[in-house]
């Protein structure tokens, strides 16, 4: 069966491929899973159908048969486990690949999204240069000790996985911010994963989105 995602019928990244829909596309591509997209507006995702889907609103959501999910790295855990490619077969690999999905999105997001959000929110507001220092230097933080673990590595443990494509959508929120910038292995492994072809083939598809050409 073919599973039905959505995604923004107007993406406020504009085609940058930061919408969270870009981390299941991703994952699908990865693992040569067809799919269909359900576009939403801004209105129809606060709408009782869609908080069917997503109590909370967003975006993406997932239907399969009976099933429905929602959270992007739920769902691409689920997409993981029902394909080979994006986990390791080995146990030990497998948990370890599992525990860095959960660091991408718990310990090196939170600080980069709270930066995101001081830059849209708070740039008018007078405590704004003072605030600002401070998140930038959380993020710093956890970049530093992301750069440190990762070192010459091509990928965060042995083979790509789950866990690298989480975070690699992570770090390309932070690349906007400049913060990025100042950790050249990270950068690099950041292009290592927009250089492979799922990633291209999934930026490709949302940003057809963005520019009115999906097919």
């Amino acid at each position: 069966m073919t599973p039905t995602i959505t995604a923004f019928e107007q993406s406020p990244d504009r085609g940058q491929g930061l919408a969270r829909d870009m981390r299941v596309r991703w994952a699908l591509e990865e693992v040569g899973q067809p799919y269909d997209v359900r576009l939403v507006s801004f209105a129809a995702m606060k709408r009782p159908a869609h908080l069917a889907l997503n109590p909370f609103g967003q975006i993406p959501t997932w239907e399969e048969g009976d099933l429905v999910l929602f959270e992007s790295a739920a769902i691409v855990f689920h997409i993981a486990q029902q394909h080979a490619g994006l986990l390791p077969d080995e146990a030990s690999a497998r948990s370890r690949a599992i525990a860095w999905m959960f660091a991408a999105l718990n310990t090196v997001e939170p600080p980069i999204v709270e930066r995101s959000m001081v830059g849209i929110l708070e740039r008018d507001e007078p405590w704004y240069a003072q605030r600002l220092p401070a998140v930038e230097q959380r993020v710093r933080h956890r970049l530093a000790q992301l750069s440190r673990r990762l070192g010459d590595a091509q990928w965060l443990d042995g083979a790509f996985s789950a866990g690298d494509l989480l975070m690699a959508t992570v770090l390309l929120r932070a690349r906007p911010t400049g913060l990025l910038d100042g950790y050249p292995n990270l950068c690099a492994y950041l292009a290592r994963a927009e250089a492979r072809p799922g990633y291209r083939r999934a930026f490709a598809a949302q940003l057809a989105v963005f520019n009115g050409t999906q097919g």
